[in-house]
């Protein structure tokens, strides 16, 4: 068969199905694009920095490829430290020592200095012989320990900065070891970001839940009214929402006027829980209750969707056989609603492991969670590997959150709204 302009119909067909798979990707191709450049591209760069070190390598060639062969056990030869004796006058040379003494700094603390000065007398010498003058300006030079620092530190790839995060060390012979005590803080972050997104997802649940059941149950009217108190805190921005706390939450603030007022003060304090006036700002209190003020939404909202579309039959023919409301409420409806709160959770928990602002402005130094390490990372060490294996970590947990939900739940069930 042909069609009217004498083309087979089977090409022609074929011809409109390829034409409307291109409109098709050109309709998607924006949104792909943006996917790929504003989301998978710095997921992968963050990825790769965890990872990719090159600064030692690039900045130290001489005397990577020349400890390349060093056997690790005692303080390496003389041509090791020529290399390094040139490699030290090129970076003074160019100013990349501090560079250099910084990334050594990551893995041998007060080593930063010891390089530039070094690199500075270096720079004054003519001739060797090179190891008795390096180790003459400095005698960490003459510790096997310095240079099995520089030669891990020479490869390109290093899993240093992940298991530095993990309070976890490689040894001069390569093995993994936990950090000495005094240097164990990330793991206790970690702890900490955990306990804080579950604790304020538990109690986004317990208030949620309930809110959501009445939503659902009461005529569509009030529900109507009622909801617009609920979606009331979207309409202004997170930033504005933690400083509002701040400001309630202060010393002789409303807060703690109303305690004094009701008698709340006066009751903590016999029972001893608090000693004179509360102190709610800058505590984890403060954290937890601003948290839960703005995570609320995202917990409710799922579990409403999915209540609304339980059909209450369901709890009529339980009770027609013979189920007593509390029964029946338990074994028949709270399981057609596990979708929702699974979903409100899962949300709830995800957006709670990456909180920065809050914790900053209302909760106390032992507050910040591991999105305000990175910050400090970036910002004030400028050390981008271990930001980038912070935000590895961060990004770890939340996929097996994803593969817990998905394995116990369904992605496929999964109803936001």
């Amino acid at each position: 068969m042909r069609a009217a302009d004498g083309t087979p119909l089977k090409q022609k067909l074929a011809q409109a199905q390829r034409q409307a798979q291109m409109k098709a990707l050109a309709l998607i191709a924006p949104l792909f694009l943006f996917i790929v450049i504003s989301f998978l591209v710095p997921i992968g760069a963050m990825l790769t920095n965890a990872f990719y070190d090159p600064d030692i390598h690039d900045q130290m060639p001489q005397t990577v490829a020349a400890i390349s062969t060093w056997d690790g056990t005692t303080v390496p030869g003389e041509d090791v430290f020529a290399a390094f004796a040139a490699d030290m006058k090129a970076a003074q040379k160019a100013k990349t020592s501090a560079l250099i003494g910084k990334r050594l700094n990551y893995e041998m603390p007060t080593l930063k200095s010891k390089v530039t000065v070094t690199a500075r007398k270096l720079e004054k010498m003519e001739a060797g012989p090179w190891k008795d003058a390096v180790i003459a300006i400095d005698p960490v030079w003459g510790q096997p320990d310095t240079w099995a620092t520089i030669k891990r530190a020479g490869s390109s790839y290093t899993p240093f900065y992940l298991l530095n995060v993990l309070d976890l060390k490689q040894t001069p012979d390569g093995s993994i070891t936990g950090v000495d005590a005094n240097r164990k803080i990330y793991r206790d972050i970690l702890l900490r970001t955990l306990g804080i997104s579950f604790l304020v997802t538990a109690l986004t649940l317990v208030m949620g839940f309930p809110v959501a059941y009445l939503l659902a149950t009461i005529p569509q009217k009030r529900a109507s009214l009622l909801m617009i108190l609920v979606l009331l805190p979207f309409w202004t921005s997170l930033l504005v929402r933690t400083t509002a706390w701040s400001i309630l939450l202060q010393d002789g603030g409303v807060v703690t006027q109303v305690m004094s007022l009701t008698g709340l003060t006066w009751l903590l304090n016999q029972l001893g829980l608090i000693a004179g006036e509360p102190q709610l700002f800058k505590t984890r209190f403060a954290t937890v209750l601003a948290m839960v003020h703005i995570q609320l939404p995202f917990t409710l909202l799922p579990i409403y969707s999915v209540m609304k579309t339980i059909s209450p039959t369901y709890m009529r023919a339980a009770r027609s056989l013979g189920a007593k409301p509390g029964y029946a409420y338990w074994r028949v409806y709270i399981p057609q609603t596990l979708p929702g709160v699974a979903a409100g959770c899962l949300l709830t928990f995800i957006l709670c492991l990456g909180y920065y602002i809050t914790p900053a402005l209302v909760g106390g130094p032992t507050d910040n969670m591991i999105s305000g390490f990175i910050d400090i990372a970036m910002n004030q060490e400028n050390n981008w590997g271990k930001a980038s294996a912070l935000g590895a970590v961060l990004l770890t947990a939340t996929m097996i959150l994803y593969y817990v939900y998905n394995k116990l739940v369904g992605i496929d069930r999964m109803k936001l709204g």
